[in-house]
Parts: C-alpha cells; structure tokens; sequence
C-alpha cells in the first residue's frame, strides 16, 4: 500500500510541477495586415502601383494598315520604358496589339501581333529585358470606340500595356 501511495504522490507532484505557472510575454502589436506578405508592405505597394500603371500607361497608336511605331509616338515608348526599367523592373509586361474593324478577322488578328511585336522590338531597344515582356493580339475584338467614324478608327488602331507579375 506504501508503494502505491508514494507512486500516487510521485504522478501527484509530476503533475503539479508540469502545471506552474509561468510568465508568457504578448507583444502589444496585435494588429494583423492582410497585405503583407515575405516582403512586408513592399508587396502591397508594388501590388497597387501596377493597379495605378495598368490604367494610366499611354498607349500607342498606328496609322491605317501599318504596325511601324509612328515619329510622334516614339515618346511614349520611350516614357514607358522608363517606367518598367525603373519603377517596376521585376514585373512582367503584356503588350496587347488591336485593330479598327477594317480587314477580314485574320488580317486583323496578324496585323494586331505585328503592332505587338513592333512595340516590344522599341522596347527592348529601349533597354527593357525582352524576357519580360510577351504579345498578344486582340484583332479587332476589343474596341475601345464602336462609332463609324475615322476618328474612332484610330482610336482602335493601339497597342496597350498590361502589367503583372
């Protein structure tokens, strides 16, 4: 009965000394910012200005039939190479090359990747790692103006830039 008794007391004063209490330090900063990732806030910031650059990057424009980067738009290749060689330099670029409704849906489609690969040539003669940066055409599919005006045509006749990474 001894040995039970000083067994029962041995687990008792296991038990007992497994559960003293301790002082346990919590850090006062218990907010939590979704937004953060392995590189903190910089992550959330390179996030939203590719969201700024997406809708505010100047687009090319081509004249009727041609996927030549025309002399008065060489100043937009030249700003946006700037801006992907300098404020966001690890980003991928998407250059997306569209069309007026002029020529059949294929015409329009190759003559869409022409622009693309037009621009993309200007910016890597600009500096920018051709690596980065992929074409896409668009044909005639995404208008930014449907009214049957010269006007309007030449509004379609682009290249935009879409960034990502």
């Amino acid at each position: 009965m001894k040995k039970i008794l000083f067994s029962s007391i041995a687990a008792f004063a296991v038990i007992i000394s497994g559960c003293s209490t301790k002082s346990t330090s919590v850090s006062s900063d218990t907010s939590v910012d979704s937004n953060r990732g392995s590189n903190g806030r910089d992550n959330w910031d390179i996030d939203s200005r590719i969201s700024q650059l997406n809708d505010t990057l100047n687009k090319v424009y081509f004249d009727f039939d041609k996927f030549n980067i025309r002399p008065d738009m060489q100043n937009v290749i030249n700003n946006n190479a700037n801006i992907f060689n300098t404020e966001v330099s690890g980003v991928n670029i998407t250059v997306e090359g569209n069309c007026d409704e002029w020529g059949t849906d294929e015409y329009n489609q190759a003559l869409g990747l022409k622009r693309a690969k037009a621009v993309k040539e200007a910016l890597v003669a600009q500096g920018v790692n051709s690596d980065r940066i992929s074409i896409k055409s668009y044909g005639e599919t995404n208008p930014v103006c449907t009214e049957k005006t010269k006007a309007c045509d030449a509004q379609n006749r682009r290249a935009e830039f879409k960034l990502s990474k």
